[in-house]
């Protein structure tokens, strides 16, 4: 019989996320991830005598930030990573992988972002009339990404 995950859409709760500057394990464990997204810029040409149209062509790809959510660590090498960046101006590109995982905790699909350095660190609202985890919030820009089924 063939294999199920093939005809079903995965659902996407189940993942980790691996930074090449730490083997914390914490440090794989998010609430969210987006911002894998990829586009192309396109040039526009008019040809001489055609009114009808413009040429579109594309130039280059270009990547969205990625944006990184969870509940905030007391004892983080990622957030140490990005106060070095954002307190010090010491920019240290780091590779990141993000893995879809099934019910059984196999890899799915892996994404491979490559030289990632850190945008924006954000610390939810503290507030004491609410009883909320404290959010923190990593956004990351990159060079590009790759996609691979499994563990690539």
């Amino acid at each position: 019989m063939a294999n199920p995950e093939a005809y079903y859409p995965p659902l996407g709760f189940h993942f980790r996320v691996k930074f090449g500057i730490s083997g914390n394990t914490a440090d794989a464990r998010f609430q969210s991830v987006s911002g894998l997204s990829v586009e192309y810029d396109y040039e526009n040409f008019r040809e001489g005598g055609e009114n009808r149209f413009e040429h579109k062509l594309p130039v280059r790809t270009k990547y969205g930030d990625m944006v990184l959510k969870r509940g905030m660590l007391n004892d983080s090498e990622v957030v140490n990573w990005c106060n070095r960046a954002f307190r010090d101006r010491q920019f240290e590109p780091s590779d990141l992988t993000v893995i879809l995982l099934n019910e059984k905790g196999e890899p799915l699909k892996t994404w491979k972002v490559a030289h990632a350095i850190p945008k924006k660190w954000m610390v939810s609202d503290l507030n004491s009339m609410e009883n909320t985890i404290v959010i923190e919030t990593l956004e990351l820009t990159y060079q590009y990404f790759t996609m691979q089924d499994g563990a690539g």
